[in-house]
């Protein structure tokens, strides 16, 4: 196993003031304390050098293995199996990602990770689609063995990990180190109550306007765009593969269709279709803080927001100014036509304090693809 650099991994101002995890016990561990669990704790582990582009401000992004293999149906190993003990009533045959491969759409894989875990009592993870992975329809999850729950990894949990992989609108090329989703570490378990967050709200504004702050913060959806523009993308079926490591470099108008605002402020998603909208609010998630998107309660309609829901440290923030991003929103109606009109609650932020400050946030300092977002495809297309 590749030993760490140290050059990339060396003494920070933390370790050398003898903190372990940072200001709070508890929390999302930044990615200068994630550096630790690499270098001194070995917590994380890979069978290659973790590259420090991973690392993101609150949470490290995982590689695909060298092989994926094709899978009759999606499943979990539960509390007494594997899942290399799984695969023997599911496996259908091996791909090989060294040189690149396709992903068909309606097809699932599971794809070993390069990284592994080794973690002590009171760490654990909540892995989530990149954002880039979400905004392509490509369902992405984590699974570890005796898992009982997709994208969570016990405390204490020592092993390996995997990636369930199904592209359901484009197929994609992926190859071995393509990343697709990524891991947040948190220590213990804390809570944070809506009086926390209506506080938060007071000191440092989380969204533009009210904000409708009840088992997390309310986000609405934006039907009616600029002077009456466009307010989304609805996906194009039967087009050519996305290489998901490449960068702007195909024309939106190939893959996806316009939707113009509507006098009426509404639109109809068809079932099964998938469509890129954004949240009316504008948001900003303070640098302390990281924030997670949790689909509405289904119970008033069937319909799926965000499969990439985590919001870094910094996301749409800067000091002095109010909000600046908005969240862009992956959706897909179920099994009936279902109506959205302009300014129907899609969602809830959910935030969770850092256990210390990032000594980078989300942004233009790290390349960040969506800081200052409106409405925005994925990194893979060029500008419209």
């Amino acid at each position: 196993m590749s030993q760490p650099d140290e050059t990339l991994f060396g003494t920070d101002a933390a370790a050398a003031e003898g903190s372990e995890f940072g200001r709070h016990s508890t929390g999302i561990l930044p990615g200068h304390v994630l550096k630790r669990l690499i270098r001194a704790r070995r917590e994380i582990v890979a069978v290659e050098e973790i590259d420090e582009a991973q690392l993101q401000p609150a949470s490290l992004d995982l590689r695909l293995g060298p092989v994926a293999w094709r899978v009759r149906a999606s499943f979990l190993p539960g509390p007494n199996a594997t899942v290399e003990d799984k695969l023997h009533n599911v496996f259908m045959h091996a791909i090989d990602l060294t040189d690149g491969a396709v992903l068909e759409t309606g097809c699932v894989y599971v794809v070993p990770l390069i990284e592994r875990v080794e973690f002590s009592a009171r760490v654990s993870g909540i892995a989530n689609p990149k954002s880039s992975t979400g905004r392509i329809d490509v369902f992405t999850r984590l699974i570890t063995d005796r898992a009982q729950a997709f994208d969570r990894i016990e405390p204490g949990y020592r092993g390996p990990l995997f990636a369930e992989i199904s592209p359901r609108t484009f197929p994609v090329l992926v190859r071995k180190n393509s990343r697709l989703n990524q891991l947040r570490v948190r220590h213990g378990n804390p809570q944070f109550t809506d009086t926390q967050l209506k506080r938060l709200h007071a000191e440092t504004p989380l969204v533009d306007g009210d904000a409708d702050i009840d088992n997390g913060l309310g986000l609405s959806i934006d039907l009616k765009g600029e002077g009456g523009g466009r307010i989304g993308w609805r996906a194009k079926r039967h087009t050519g593969l996305i290489d998901v490591d490449r960068r702007d470099y195909l024309p939106p108008e190939a893959y996806w269709d316009p939707i113009a605002a509507q006098a009426s402020g509404a639109i109809i998603l068809d079932p099964d279709e998938f469509y890129i909208l954004a949240s009316r609010e504008a948001v900003a998630i303070p640098p302390d803080y990281a924030a997670e998107m949790v689909p509405f309660n289904p119970l008033v309609g069937e319909f799926r927001v965000h499969y990439a829901g985590f919001f870094d440290p910094g996301f749409g923030y800067e000091a002095g100014r109010p909000p600046s991003a908005r969240a862009v929103l992956e959706v897909r109606s179920r099994e009936v036509p279902f109506i959205l009109e302009h300014g129907q609650t899609i969602g809830r932020l959910v935030f969770e304090r850092l256990t210390d400050p990032p000594t980078e946030v989300y942004g233009a300092g790290l390349g960040s693809n969506y800081q200052r977002q409106g409405l925005k495809l994925s990194k893979h297309f060029r500008l419209p």
